[in-house]
């Protein structure tokens, strides 16, 4: 009678009597030393390890790592708010890597520290420094809460506002401070504002003209040596649009609203040119990009724009990401 060839295993037992061929287990108490450290392999030491074609990279790091950091508001109140945090730099033909570690621990020298945009410069040596490159790029997401006071009710509310802090800091060493702010507000089409009043003066027709919720988002690099509050850009943005959605609403802000949008009845490229008008009159924005989509309730697409400053060698309007302003 044959008996069945087993084929050989490595991390299991194969017989009750016998131990598995390699042992697995953990030691909690292990501390090593500086020595054992030191015999550590290292692939960076490797000899002709890099894969593929010898070219540089211009970008290379970490994305979506997360950690809280303490931003100050307009009043002077401390936040501490969760970011997600984008750091990379530029690699050389002739390196094979980074330690991406490297870069988050350049956050966490500063972690404690209240941040501002211009923080993002201190990471940017730190881990420029670290990773020995030459080009270094920062983003910082994370959501910014103001206090948003109801049209006539008195009431209040918390309105988050997705922002960004993005720092690029060259070999050369020129470092550019750009910021991004996104603005949700409703848009009343004034087409159908118009045929709404045709038909209730010609026909005595009721009717409501299509309304519809809208996102712009504006991004801003800084002048040298300028300073910009989240604040600042919601209230260009507040000022510019005027029908900001709402947070805490009784009846009577509700007809404020409508009110409002009656008002301010507006295209998108209306929108785009708003912002546009309000943007360039701030000197301490030396360029700027808006996107703006409305999010159509008579069509089954979207009415989007795109304007920028014009500053050459700046933002060219080539924002193509509209499904990012779905809100």
């Amino acid at each position: 009678m044959s008996t069945k060839h087993k084929p050989k295993m490595y991390l299991h037992k194969t017989d009750t009597e016998e131990p598995a061929p390699v042992a697995r287990s953990y030691d909690a108490s292990f501390k090593p030393s500086e020595a054992y450290r030191a015999s550590m392999p290292d692939i960076m030491d490797a000899v002709d390890s890099e894969q593929g074609a010898a070219v540089p990279i211009q970008q290379v790091g970490v994305s979506n790592f997360r950690l809280p950091l303490t931003f100050r508001a307009a009043g002077g109140k401390l936040l501490n708010l969760e970011a997600q945090i984008c750091g990379t730099v530029s690699l050389e033909a002739t390196l094979k890597g980074i330690n991406m570690s490297r870069i988050m621990r350049s956050f966490y020298e500063l972690k404690d520290e209240v941040f501002t945009i211009d923080s993002v410069k201190e990471v940017l040596d730190l881990f420029r420094e670290k990773v020995e490159s030459f080009d270094a790029r920062i983003v910082i997401r994370f959501n910014y809460p103001i206090l948003q006071e109801s049209l006539r009710s008195g009431l209040e509310g918390y309105q988050y506002y997705a922002c960004s802090f993005e720092g690029r800091l060259s070999r050369s060493g020129v470092f550019e401070k750009r910021m991004s702010f996104d603005f949700v507000y409703s848009s009343s089409c004034p087409c159908s504002a118009e045929l709404a009043e045709h038909a209730r003066d010609t026909r005595d027709i009721y009717s409501i003209p299509h309304s519809q919720r809208s996102k712009a988002r504006v991004f801003v690099k800084l002048a040298e040596g300028a300073s910009l509050r989240i604040e600042d850009l919601k209230d260009h943005c507040a000022e510019a649009l005027k029908t900001e959605t709402q947070v805490m609403v009784k009846r009577e802000d509700e007809q404020a609203f409508a009110e409002l949008n009656g008002a301010y009845i507006k295209f998108v490229e209306d929108a785009a040119r708003l912002l546009y008008e309000r943007l360039a009159g701030d000197e301490r924005i030396a360029d700027f990009e808006i996107a703006c989509s409305h999010l159509e309730s008579l069509h089954s697409h979207d009415a989007v724009s795109v304007i920028c400053k014009g500053v050459p060698g700046g933002f060219r309007a080539d924002f193509s990401d509209f499904d990012d302003l779905i809100c």
